[in-house]
């Protein structure tokens, strides 16, 4: 039944989800935008960054220091992943850079299965953030509110580095044209791997900050990745900004729908998509000249 309480609920649902495949997504588009890599081992990091997580949780009962190994062993996993593997495919096909992210993905979901198993682990929120909070008109979980204001936080730092540092303005021009920032002396091969680094660690922090909101599961990076890309289409390929308002967009599509008929979330996702495609065939905010 569609009340106004259940409206209001879903509406804040989809805005955590839409936050969270802002962060995910932003993660993508940068990696796209700059390396002109589609990485489809973005979902599988998203996952790995919740396990990485759930074993430093294990280990110190902190949830803090959880977020922080989590998006740190990512985004070294995608550093070394850039340095060995990715580094030989720029030059390839876009086929092979599909075949080998796609390979490096399923490598990972396979690691983790084989050493957790594939039973759900799960990550309790921070003491300060379990239970519910009274928003006046309905309760709400206490730590998805909060969570909103988590991925916010690094959406900002992400904005920050991208738009008031050295390596922000490199990685910005390099979305718009690589062969120009080399040919200025930079070493984009070292841009690239930051570039890799960072949008991993977008990934990862994710992984682990939506863990104690959705069970841990070795296979929970494949549905996440498939909501990425719409969103990266939607916003708009390399765009950082685009990432953001497609993630809220996604979100919320997914979660009202939901109300409504679950089994058409997707399919009113991949409406939006098409409608997008037909009236601005590079996304709400990407440019032509990445296309």
């Amino acid at each position: 039944m569609i009340n106004w309480p259940n409206f209001v609920s879903q509406l804040f649902n989809g805005l955590v989800l839409g936050a969270l495949l802002a962060l995910i997504s932003s993660g993508l588009t940068i990696i796209y935008g700059t390396l002109g890599v589609l990485n489809l081992a973005h979902g599988a990091m998203f996952m790995l960054g919740g396990y990485a997580g759930y074993v430093a949780y294990t280990y110190t009962d902190s949830f803090i220091l959880a977020v922080i190994a989590g998006s740190l062993f990512v985004m070294v996993a995608g550093v070394v992943m850039e340095r060995v593997i990715i580094r030989h495919f720029y030059s390839r096909s876009d086929e092979d850079q599909l075949l080998v992210t796609f390979g490096i993905g399923i490598v990972m979901v396979e690691v983790v299965r084989f050493f957790f198993g594939s039973l759900s682990m799960n990550v309790p929120p921070p003491a300060a953030l379990s239970g519910i909070t009274s928003l006046g008109f309905m309760f709400y979980p206490t730590y998805r509110l909060a969570l909103v204001g988590i991925i916010a936080v690094a959406l900002l730092a992400l904005f920050l580095v991208l738009y008031r540092t050295r390596i922000g303005m490199i990685v910005r021009a390099g979305i718009e044209d690589s062969v120009m920032v080399d040919s200025l002396g930079i070493n984009v091969y070292r841009v690239f791997m930051v570039v890799f680094g960072i949008g991993a660690m977008a990934a990862g922090f994710a992984g682990i900050v939506n863990a104690p909101v959705v069970s841990l599961t070795p296979d929970m990076g494949d549905s996440i990745l498939v909501q990425t890309f719409v969103v990266v289409v939607i916003g708009g390929v390399g765009s950082f900004p685009g990432a953001i308002i497609g993630g809220l967009i996604a979100g919320e599509i997914i979660s009202i729908t939901s109300m409504i008929n679950p089994g058409y979330s997707y399919v009113m996702l991949f409406a939006a998509m098409t409608l997008v495609l037909v009236l601005r065939p590079h996304g709400l905010l990407g440019s032509q000249s990445r296309a």
